[in-house]
């Protein structure tokens, strides 16, 4: 039986850097260190600063050489599939294969859907039409569609995507997504779940593919895990405790996050494994430049050494 790898990337939501240059000081840290890979949230409105994550996907491709990349998670809805597609092949292509794209259809709450005046309700069957032109796109084809939200005569992308067929990680928890996992996806990557929670859609969604005669890897299953080396009462946890509260009310927050020591997060992560995840987006709740770097150089030295096979 093959070893299922545990793998750590690190991933950034608010731009909490000093200086634009210090991205990409953080990423050749996370790259030098061993990390697997770095992943950038998608939010396009908000007062907060935060890089749109195909943008920041394409800087990486040139400014790193071996470390993977990903968006956690684009949201489908808000974007073309033509164009989607031919950037996400273009990333690939540009950095020899690295690219790990994840897609979802974002929740009913975010603030963009207002601001650019589309419906929510109609966000999943978009999805559904985005994920199935984008997989023809990238395997070549020379795509005729006639959908409910889209219509294409004779779209084709080059180049390709270096990787064949290029990863299709999927999002979400919801029994559409458990669905859309298991007919399309080649992996899942969980938003901010406990290990328990998440260890029940790891079943439905292998419990789906058993449905559908599709299958996918064993290490192919991912959670989001904010983490603080520090206190509870620092203000980063409190910050993230509030919003978390504010979207999702009555919701555990201490179950969401780590706040501690290496060992704690070690430990959590185990349990998450114990679940059927082996892909971890760590997510470091820390402002600035310093602060960042320290907070990942903590996880290169303490966590990935006890944690990774």
């Amino acid at each position: 039986m093959q070893t299922v790898k545990i793998r750590c990337g690190i991933g950034v939501a608010a731009f909490g850097f000093d200086r634009a240059r210090d991205y990409f000081a953080f990423a050749e840290q996370c790259e030098s260190g061993g990390v697997d890979s770095l992943w950038q949230t998608d939010r396009l409105v908000g007062a907060d600063a935060q890089l749109e994550p195909l943008a920041a996907m394409a800087s990486l491709a040139g400014a790193t050489e071996r470390i993977k990349f990903g968006m956690n998670a684009v949201v489908l809805a808000y974007r073309d599939p033509l164009v989607l597609a031919k950037e996400c092949a273009t990333i690939d292509f540009l950095s020899g294969g690295r690219l790990l794209p994840v897609f979802g259809v974002g929740f009913e709450g975010d603030p963009t859907w207002k601001a650019t005046g589309r419906d929510p309700a109609a966000r999943g069957k978009r999805s559904d039409e985005m994920l199935e032109i984008m997989s023809r796109l990238w395997a070549g084809e020379s795509v005729d569609f006639a959908g409910a939200h889209f219509q294409y005569q004779g779209a084709r992308i080059s180049p390709l995507p270096v990787q064949k067929p290029l990863p299709l990680w999927i999002g979400g928890h919801s029994p559409a997504a458990i669905r859309r996992t298991a007919r399309l996806g080649t992996g899942w990557l969980g938003g901010l779940m406990p290990a328990s929670a998440i260890a029940g859609v790891v079943a439905a969604i292998r419990a789906e593919c058993a449905k559908t005669g599709r299958t996918i890897d064993a290490d192919h299953y991912g959670a989001t895990l904010p983490f603080r080396f520090g206190g509870a009462d620092d203000p980063m946890v409190q910050r993230f405790a509030a919003r978390a509260a504010a979207r999702a009310p009555g919701a555990d927050a201490e179950s969401q996050i780590v706040v501690g020591k290496p060992a704690d997060l070690i430990a959590r992560i185990q349990q998450y494994v114990a679940g059927g995840v082996s892909k971890f987006v760590l997510l470091p709740l820390a402002q600035g430049t310093q602060e960042l770097s320290e907070q990942t150089a903590r996880v290169i030295a303490e966590v990935l050494p006890a944690v990774e096979n």
